[in-house]
């Protein structure tokens, strides 16, 4: 399983009613154990389960309890001393009573706490459970995981309702849309447009289902739109602000690419529109291409890329952390400051192979 389908899984199990026999379980397959592997762990017969406190422990990987409500820290504690902990290796321990959950990396020392319906939220601290090996920058930042598995969702569902948008010649306009999408669910959430999740809200309030697409282009005509020369937009589209450099541009003919949706693709969108746009990094529309797009047709269009986890692993130790430590060291003294802006200034990085734009 990939970071995406590892999202969507805890994402699920995170929704649905907490139960706590079968939780433990749950969690592991949402993680990528195999249906084998869970068989084993479950069997009374079967020595896999290495836990001396009730609950389950999986050598070289996580010993985790579910607890009696209210008994979470006081469970953590005794999962971090149990001796069965030690001797079997356990990377991760984990406590939960269904209504509150806490959790430890036992190699780093890092831990979290949050509300049981909230721990997807958290999933990317659980990576390496699946073998997925990543730097605390990525760890911490799992909504972009989210974010992308919700876009990429959207887009396959589009192309399903919009077929003649695969081809060479539509497939610039949906990149392009998607990106029109992006900046909306930025700007609503970052205090671009007036209104919190105005966006959103918007095309929720107007469309249908059927009609869908022709709100967004309302919307994307009005944001392309000088108030002063707007006529004929919808009231409810003129409180959008103008965009300048034509990323709404219409075309000659004064229309706007918009594919259609259907009931499907447009609770995508609003499900889209409904995260935390605030906590997303702005290069989520070149990590949304690569998980889309083809292998082979990555290949054939020249995409080749370096995925973020490996561009942080180049860049922390080259100079990154460097700049950290020094930006750190400068304090409010001015002087220091500029003469590290100066030396950003003059960074350069060659990218031989710029899929998306990320490394840079």
């Amino acid at each position: 399983m990939n970071a995406v389908e590892i999202e969507e899984a805890v994402s699920r199990l995170a929704g649905a009613p907490f139960d706590s026999e079968a939780f433990p379980f749950d969690f592991l397959e949402a993680f990528g154990n195999k249906l084998t592997t869970i068989k084993k762990l479950k069997s009374q017969r079967n020595s896999s389960n290495k836990s001396d406190l009730g609950g389950l422990l999986q050598r070289n990987n996580i010993h985790l309890k579910v607890c009696a409500e209210g008994e979470v820290t006081a469970t953590l504690t005794a999962l971090r001393e149990s001796g069965a902990t030690t001797k079997q290796k356990a990377k991760f321990i984990l406590a939960t009573d269904g209504e509150w959950l806490e959790a430890e990396n036992l190699v780093d020392g890092e831990a979290i706490a949050c509300k049981y319906p909230d721990f997807h939220d958290h999933f990317g601290f659980f990576l390496a459970l699946a073998g997925i090996t990543t730097v605390k920058q990525i760890r911490e930042n799992a909504f972009d995981i989210k974010a992308t598995g919700r876009l990429n969702r959207l887009y396959v569902e589009l192309l399903k309702d919009n077929p003649g948008w695969d081809g060479a010649d539509r497939r610039e306009d949906l990149n392009h849309f998607m990106a029109r999408l992006i900046f909306c669910f930025f700007a609503e959430d970052t205090n671009i447009f007036q209104g919190e999740g105005l966006f959103t809200a918007t095309v929720q309030q107007m469309s249908d289902g059927s009609n869908t697409h022709e709100v967004l282009a309302e919307l994307f005509r009005s944001m392309c739109t000088r108030p002063e020369e707007r006529v004929g937009v919808k009231n409810w589209a003129d409180g959008f602000p103008y965009v300048n450099g034509g990323l709404f541009s219409a075309s000659a003919d004064g229309s706007v690419a918009v594919p259609r949706f259907s009931k499907i693709a447009r609770s995508y969108l609003l499900h889209v529109g409904n995260l935390d746009w605030k906590q997303i990094n702005p290069d989520i529309f070149g990590s949304m291409i690569q998980a889309v797009a083809d292998e082979e047709e990555r290949g054939a269009l020249g995409m080749h890329y370096t995925s973020v986890p490996n561009i942080l692993k180049v860049l922390n130790p080259l100079f990154l952390d460097e700049l950290r430590g020094q930006l750190e060291a400068a304090g409010d003294n001015a002087r220091k400051l500029l003469n590290l802006r100066n030396r950003l200034a003059r960074i350069r990085v060659f990218d031989p192979a710029c899929g998306s734009g990320n490394f840079w």
